[in-house]
């Protein structure tokens, strides 16, 4: 078998396929969230915490220009930027959630499996009197 077909097998098998097409929604799903948390969720929550953007929040550890502790050589500005993070963070939740209601849905809307078998039927009261003759039959 060449590698060309073994490959073609392999990316044609439906679990490749469907993992592709799932990284592919995934990534839409995201930038959808992304969008929802920073244009929609973000302002408004800003505007009642008095017009905070947590998108701008930042901690400067170093000043640009100190001069490092050893070298004496100028340092460019460290930011710790906690505000992406947090909206990060908040992306992940309604991410998540998201992904947890469409499951959710989705388990409701596919149709019940069919329930295991139970057995055999009861006997039939005929059944019944035939297996009682065939015993007291054995027993002679």
């Amino acid at each position: 078998m060449s590698l060309a077909k073994e490959f073609r097998d392999f990316i044609l098998r439906g679990s490749v396929v469907d993992l592709a097409v799932g990284v592919i929604i995934g990534a839409a799903f995201g930038a959808l969230v992304k969008s929802a948390v920073d244009d929609v969720l973000m302002p408004p929550l800003g505007y009642v915490t008095g017009g905070m953007d947590f998108g701008d929040k930042v901690l400067t550890l170093v000043e640009e220009g100190t001069p490092h502790a050893v070298t004496q050589t100028p340092l460019k500005q460290v930011d710790l930027r906690y505000g992406k993070f947090l909206n990060a963070a908040i992306s992940l939740l309604i991410q998540g959630f998201a992904i947890f209601l469409a499951i959710k849905l989705l388990s409701k809307l596919r149709r019940p499996a069919p329930a295991p078998a139970a057995g055999p039927p009861p006997l039939t009261k005929d059944q019944e009197l035939l297996t009682e003759i065939r015993d007291l039959l054995r027993r002679k």
